[in-house]
């Protein structure tokens, strides 16, 4: 008689309806597990438009991706300086795909240290890029598990200019901040105030009543690099101080 396959290597079945589960279990599972083997504690996340091309300067977007870059660098190496100071530290992460998301991780690797990416399986736009170290690359099939480990560590979300997928991000984020699902309030900061302020009229929505005026504090436009690194170093060091986790 032929010997059954064990449940747990039947491919067939792991990828059923019946597997789902599982498959999610495993996006929890898995990176946790990768997660706590490398040490990491804490994340500065980049959020941003995978479409930003630095060699395509149409709309001026390759400035975005030049920005991100440097925002990045700067990040690391004062991720480096924390290190020496408190014994603390954090990294970059980002959805690990193009245009934004490369230049974060890019600028985490010109620094010489370690940044994730948590990619997502899409039939477009979405590949790992190049500088995300090979033993924090990741691969999701489910945006909300993604989302989960994207947040998780978080210290500081960076936002530069994108669509859905960055709005998506960007609104899940404030929701969790405002409802205080967050045990902390993190720093979200949102590059390039015109761009922002162009597509969403935030004072409206407390005119309207839809949010309190507090929630206008829940988030941080800058427009230029030395005046984000001022807004959130002091943060980090503050954050990285304990190994709380915020959802």
């Amino acid at each position: 008689m032929h010997k059954p396959q064990k449940a747990y290597k039947d491919p067939e079945f792991l990828n059923s309806r019946e597997g789902r589960t599982l498959r999610i279990l495993s996006e929890y599972i898995q990176p946790e597990a990768k997660l706590k083997k490398n040490d990491i504690n804490h994340t500065v996340v980049f959020f941003g438009s995978a479409r930003t091309n630095p060699d395509n300067n149409e709309f001026g977007t390759a400035e975005y991706y030049n920005i991100a870059r440097k925002f990045s660098f700067e990040l690391a190496e004062y991720s480096k300086e924390l290190k020496k100071e408190t014994g603390n530290t954090f990294y970059i992460c980002t959805g690990g795909g193009p245009g934004i998301m490369e230049a974060a991780n890019r600028g985490a690797y010109d620094a010489g240290v370690k940044t994730l990416g948590l990619n997502i399986s899409l039939p477009f736009e979405q590949h790992p890029n190049q500088y995300i170290s090979e033993e924090l690359n990741m691969e999701f099939h489910y945006f909300f598990m993604r989302k989960l480990w994207l947040i998780y560590h978080a210290k500081a979300i960076i936002v530069f200019p994108g669509g859905f997928g960055t709005f998506d991000e960007l609104f899940e984020t404030l929701t969790l901040i405002q409802t205080k699902k967050m045990a902390k309030q993190i720093p979200v900061l949102l590059y390039d105030s015109a761009y922002w302020k162009d597509l969403i009229n935030f004072p409206k929505l407390v005119d309207y009543g839809m949010i309190s005026s507090e929630d206008l504090n829940l988030f941080h436009f800058f427009d230029d690099i030395n005046e984000g690194l001022e807004y959130v170093k002091p943060r980090l060091k503050e954050l990285t101080a304990s190994v709380d986790h915020h959802i």
